[in-house]
């Protein structure tokens, strides 16, 4: 393998392979680092869905859109499949709806629409007490398990980005990383080590007050339905900020409190994506830790599947698979530093990586190396 490159860069989650991307299509030549044989993290650990609708106002939602963008340009080449497109949001209560309705008086709502519970039937074939929903066609969800490899794999074959796997970056300096593998030389660097918080830059993430999140997520049975795009329901409202943010949805938190209040406390907000056999996506949680526990709770699980039920009208399928995942976690969306000369640290800090990481690598290119001609 050749030891000298444009780039190297450390993590193949969905920010390291989207820095690759971006400077693949610069024609550098890049190479990406990774500990683990194959993805194993936060990347695959996910309802793969790439979410618009919803995003922070501002840079956050023009990274999602660009990302979603990009997702779509990568998908067919990659051999990657597009399952779904768009969001159906559900509105349980009016204040949910007070909120979605204010929504669409924003520049986000664009695609957007409000439908009543009685024009649903093409997006939420089994409903329970719901009002109607905002749909929007902003949105993407491929299946993560394999969206992640298959994109990496068309990187190396399409775009000649050299992969060296298995091997430990054990510290990082201008020009030169030093790995379990040998040194690496590089004229920049760019560290994406998703929720590894102390082998790589630990001061860093102390001061930016970075922790880890746990989250619990489940694969249903086929339900005998199907549904065009995720859903997402009133809890959906206090958690991504492109609707919390909005003045009307304190009015929502207020009545979760007294109607929901152990679903806030475990962070407990309902995503439902479907596969390509008719199974499931179900979750999620969210628990903070400097280091989680990798256990699931029963409890929370079964929060998560009280709402699908109100939802969807029906009891869940049965649970085929349960799984638990960790990303970095701290205020904002992202943490990206400058630690040396001509290395960049950069992670997502808001859960949102696959939704916002190609926006937000075509932005660290651009500052290393300036605006594309």
């Amino acid at each position: 393998m050749d030891r000298s490159f444009d780039l190297a860069i450390v993590g193949a989650g969905i920010v390291g392979l989207a820095h690759a991307l971006a400077a693949a299509r610069r024609g550098l030549r890049v190479v990406v680092v990774d500990r683990d044989a194959q993805a194993n993290g936060a990347s695959v650990r996910n309802f793969g869905f790439v979410t618009v609708t919803g995003q922070e106002r501002g840079a956050v939602w023009r990274r999602a859109r660009r990302s979603a963008e990009v997702w779509a340009e990568v998908a067919g080449p990659a051999g990657i499949e597009v399952l779904q497109r768009g969001l159906t949001m559900v509105a349980r209560r009016p204040e949910a709806r007070a909120v979605l309705e204010a929504f669409l008086e924003t520049e986000m709502a664009d695609g957007c629409a409000w439908r009543d519970a009685r024009d649903l039937d093409d997006r939420l074939p089994a409903r329970g007490d719901v009002l109607g929903a905002l749909t929007s066609t902003a949105d993407l969800r491929v299946e993560s398990r394999t969206a992640i490899p298959r994109l990496a794999a068309w990187l190396e074959a399409a775009h000649g980005v050299t992969f060296l796997r298995g091997a430990a970056v054990r510290s990082v300096e201008t020009g030169r990383l030093e790995t379990s593998a040998g040194a690496i030389q590089a004229d920049a660097i760019i560290v994406c080590p998703g929720d590894d918080l102390i082998t790589l830059f630990p001061g860093s993430f102390a001061k930016g007050g970075v922790t880890r999140c746990k989250l619990q997520m489940l694969r249903l049975a086929d339900p005998g339905w199907r549904i065009p795009a995720p859903v997402m329901s009133d809890l959906g409202l206090v958690r991504y900020e492109g609707y919390a943010d909005l003045p009307q949805a304190a009015a929502v938190r207020a009545r979760l409190e007294i109607e929901q209040a152990q679903h806030l406390t475990h962070g407990v907000h309902l995503i439902v994506a479907q596969s390509a056999d008719g199974s499931l996506v179900v979750g999620d949680s969210h628990h903070y830790a400097a280091t989680p526990d990798p256990f699931s709770r029963e409890d929370v699980d079964a929060l998560i599947l009280d709402e699908f039920a109100q939802v969807f009208g029906q009891a869940p399928p049965p649970v085929v698979e349960r799984w638990t995942g960790t990303y970095a976690s701290a205020p904002g969306h992202s943490l990206v530093e400058t630690p040396l000369p001509g290395v960049r640290l950069v992670v997502v800090t808001g859960g949102t990586g696959a939704s916002t990481a190609f926006g937000l690598a075509e932005e660290v290119l651009t500052d290393l190396y300036g605006a594309v001609a």
